[in-house]
């Protein structure tokens, strides 16, 4: 039994980019399904689809995106923030720059999963789930 389903989420896919693997799979939820979503619009992954035909929820398959030249991965880091032991809130003033404005931070708020350019812009703050860079 997994305690913390993003955290499980988020090692699926770094040890896949590390063992350099082209696909991904990881059992679905409507969590993890957005904070792809946020990850395909934001280029760090080619594609992804969600697959209802195993387990209760389905799965969620994800193409990773590597360099063609260097076959260095678009993803370098993959941080879980707020663990189910801490979590950690920030308001809409106050949330984190990643790497200066060049990583993004992938926030749960009230009106959705946004990243934190976005929550800026809407000025709303929410639960910090991860870094990615």
């Amino acid at each position: 039994m997994v305690t913390d389903p993003i955290a499980d989420y988020l090692t699926r896919v770094r040890n896949a980019i590390m063992a350099g693997h082209k696909i991904v799979e990881i059992p679905a939820s409507n969590i993890k399904a957005e904070i792809t979503r946020i990850l395909h619009e934001q280029g760090f992954i080619l594609n992804y689809k969600r697959e209802a035909d195993k387990g209760p929820q389905g799965t969620i398959k994800i193409a990773l995106k590597y360099d063609r030249m260097s076959n260095e991965p678009a993803i370098r880091s993959l941080e879980r923030i707020s663990k189910p032991g801490l979590r950690q809130y920030r308001g809409g003033k106050e949330l984190p720059r990643v790497i200066n404005g060049l990583g993004i931070a992938i926030v749960s708020t009230s009106r959705g999963v946004m990243t934190d350019k976005q929550a800026r812009k809407e000025n709303v703050g929410g639960e910090v789930l991860c870094y990615v860079y």
